[in-house]
């Protein structure tokens, strides 16, 4: 399958292709331009399947890049290894983590050794080219999923802060309640403490006039028990004669 056509050039990858070929076109009747295609061997048939041509267009032409089809050397795979490390550290690539600039180097890495193994033995690069769609497969899997969860957590972050407003705001309710309340609590008692001074007061004066009574009526008492034993002390004439 052919990669979508550019307007822009391709950068630079660590696999090895061929030099860019300008294609010559024509126009038909119809508007529509046509290209002549490259004869491909069965080889270079699998690897452009598995690694499409580049195409661009600059400046009115169109190029087309094929990927490389001669065989790779111990050379070749030891100055990939060092592009590889060039290229990390040039473009600031993290060691750790996830970051998508070491995710894309080395897959340029892995396509290239794709490659040189293809050449070699097609099945050999077929299965790899397996090993790696389903690579890629499973960490598009993880980053749905990754995605997922946190769109997820941010869900459930939102809820929680608005749920958090909401029980501040009831909060805010409650302990104004709470103060009403004990505002009246503090009413009723000033009543009641007020009530029982009064009553304490009126059953003061109640004893202090029972007292007074009681006095009064022992003073009479007294006053009518002295009377009555001075007339029984005066003696009658009878007594006399």
């Amino acid at each position: 399958m052919a990669q979508p056509r550019s307007n822009i050039p391709p950068h630079s990858s660590l696999v090895k292709y061929d030099n860019p070929i300008l294609v010559s076109t024509t126009k038909d009747g119809r508007g529509k331009g046509k290209r002549e295609e490259k004869q491909l061997s069965p080889t270079e048939d699998i690897l452009n399947s598995i690694l499409p041509p580049r195409e661009w267009t600059e400046d009115g032409q169109l190029w087309v890049q094929y990927v490389s089809s001669t065989p790779a050397t111990r050379s070749d795979v030891i100055a990939l290894q060092e592009a590889l490390d060039q290229k990390l550290q040039q473009q600031q690539a993290r060691e750790t983590g996830i970051c998508p600039i070491r995710e894309e180097l080395y897959a340029q890495c892995f396509d290239e050794l794709i490659r040189q193994v293809t050449i070699n033995c097609a099945e050999r690069g077929l299965l790899l080219l397996r090993v790696r769609d389903e690579i890629r497969m499973t960490i598009a899997t993880y980053q749905t999923l990754y995605e997922s969860s946190v769109a997820f957590g941010m869900r459930k972050a939102l809820q929680s802060e608005q749920q958090k407003v909401e029980m501040q705001a009831k909060i805010k309710i409650l302990e104004q309640e709470k103060r009403d309340l004990e505002r009246q609590v503090a009413e009723w008692k000033q009543k009641c403490e007020n009530l029982e001074k009064k009553e304490a007061e009126r059953r003061q004066d109640e004893n202090n006039k029972h007292k007074e009574e009681v006095e009064f009526l022992k003073k009479n008492i007294s006053s009518l028990k002295r009377e009555l034993e001075q007339l029984l002390s005066i003696p009658t004439s009878k007594d006399a004669a």
